[in-house]
Formats: C-alpha cells, structure tokens, sequence
C-alpha cells in the first residue's frame, strides 16, 4: 500500500480495543505457563488461532493478493515475524520476567516503528511534535520501569527473559512496517497467512525444544483456547485493519496501552505490586498519545462535529 494512513474514529477505537486485549493477555500466558511448556504454549495457541481464521477465510473463497502484484517472501517474512517468533519470545521469556515486564516491554514497538516507518512507510514522518510525544510516552514506561512498578522474579534466567520480550517487541515492529508495505491484499487473507506461517515454524521447533506436545489439564486447555480466540486470531485481524488503514506509527500507540492494562492486572489478580508511579506514568503516556497524534485528533473531532451539526 502506497495511500496515505487515514485515521477516523473507528481506528482509535480498535487501537484501544486492542490495547486492552493484549494487556490482559500477558495474564492469561502467566496462567497458561502453570499447565504447559513455553514453546508447546505458543504452538498451541498459533494453531487454534490459525483454524479459526482459516474457517472464516474458506467463507469467503480464500481470497488473497487483490491484483496481478504478489510478494510471497515479504508475506512469508511478515508471517514469521507477526505470530511464530514473538509468540515464542513471550512464552518463553515470561517463565523468568512478571506479566507486567512483559507488557511494559511492548512498549518499545513504538519506539523502533518510528524510525522504520519514517523511511519505509510514506506518510509517516517523524515531525517534531511526533517525536516530542513519543519521547514523553516513552518517559511514562521509563518511570513505570524505574519506579518499581515491577518485580523481578529472581530467577537466573531473567536477563534473558527481559531480553526475549525486547525481541518479540522487535519481531512486532519489523513485522508492522512490513505488513504496511504489502501489494493490496484481503484483510483476512492476511490475517491468516502469518498464523499459517507461524504454524509451519513453530509446531516443529516446539517438538525439537520440547519433545511429543503434553495433554494439559482443562483449565489449561481453557486459557489457551482463550488465546487463540481472542488476542491471538481476533485481536490479530484488527491489527491487520488498523496497520493497512492507518498505518504502522498509529498502530505503535497500542503499546502505550497495553503496559497500563498489563500492570494493573497484574497488581489485581496476581498480587503484583503497583506502585503510586503508575499514576505518573498514566499522565506521561497520554499526554505523549494525545500530543503524537493531536493532528488526528483534531481532524476526528471536526468532522465529528460536523456531522452532529
């Protein structure tokens, strides 16, 4: 796609739909890791994500590439980067990090979208006041981080664990930019052909990592049919709406959300701490939100009113 991003109201509110979900999906792989391996977790929920989107797709003749212009690698690459990898990353990186680390670290999507967007995607430059948002947004999860909004697990491995998150926050923003770039194709269709591809590559590895695929209890089997509906195969085909008709930057405030929603959480139902710096935080990552993306704002507010009137 080429066409600047429109950004309408409809798009801010599957950004905060989206934020929302994936908040609280760092919970449910904290609860789903109880019951089952970290590799076979993320196996378990590409696939059934993958069927469901599959089934829809079949509805509608399993549409795909829209004009005689086809890029398979760049689909292939945006598949293993959008669902297998990260997908792996967080499963295996939150045995030794909290949920709340995890979802703070997805923050960080913002911050690596910006500067490949503003050489890859057009109309997305980094102005001034874009950047002046991002950074004040960005000093929000610095102060969540710095001001003990999270506890460490101890473990030897969190090092690598918090390294992990970092990745699959990398795997998302290449991923975002890639799917931006794509020739016009079926929004379910690209919905689909990342879980397919993340199936293919993460089926296998868990078998190699991990051995035969273990028979989890039901509640287990609950939480990770759980993902794989909701953050995973629904949540993946707003994402796909979101970056092809807004763009990847626009796309990159879910991640402002999601580390807010992720916290909280945690501290309610996991007895994580939370700390008066989230409040702190809260002030700094909306002010960065709002200042980021005030020209779209504005713009969504008049035409709003122009249509009351």
């Amino acid at each position: 796609m080429t066409q600047p991003a429109e950004i309408t109201s409809r798009s801010w509110f599957m950004v905060l739909a989206l934020g929302v979900v994936w908040g609280a999906t760092f919970l449910v792989i904290e609860l789903a890791l109880q019951g089952i391996t970290p590799f076979w977790l993320a196996a378990a929920r590409i696939a059934f994500a993958a069927t469901l989107t599959v089934a829809v797709w079949g509805l509608r003749g399993f549409p795909l590439f829209l004009t005689e212009q086809k890029d398979w690698p760049a689909l292939a690459f945006a598949g293993a980067f959008s669902a297998a990898i990260p997908f792996a990353l967080l499963s295996w990186g939150q045995q030794f990090v909290t949920s709340a680390f995890a979802g703070v670290s997805m923050a960080a999507v913002a911050l690596m979208v910006l500067p490949l967007a503003h050489f890859l995607v057009p109309g997305e430059r980094m102005t001034l006041r874009r950047t002046i948002g991002f950074l004040i947004g960005f000093a929000g999860v610095a102060v969540l981080i710095g001001g003990q909004a999270l506890a460490t697990t101890g473990a030897a491995l969190e090092p690598w664990g918090r390294v992990a998150c970092l990745g699959a926050a990398a795997c998302y923003a290449i991923s975002s930019v890639m799917m931006r770039r794509l020739p016009p194709i079926d929004g379910i269709g690209l919905a689909a052909m990342p879980l397919i591809f993340g199936s293919l590559f993460v089926v296998p590895m868990a078998w190699i990592a991990e051995g035969p695929p273990p028979l989890p209890d039901g509640r287990t089997l609950m939480l990770l049919a759980l993902l794989g509906l909701i953050p995973t195969a629904g949540a993946n085909l707003l994402r796909v709406l979101v970056i092809r008709s807004a763009g990847p930057v626009f796309m990159s405030l879910t991640n402002y959300i999601v580390p807010l929603c992720s916290v909280t959480l945690g501290a309610l139902l996991l007895g994580e701490p939370l700390h008066r710096s989230l409040l702190l935080a809260l002030v700094l990552i909306l002010t960065g939100v709002a200042l980021s993306q005030y020209g779209a704002l504005r713009r969504m507010f008049r035409r709003a009113g122009e249509k009351s009137g």
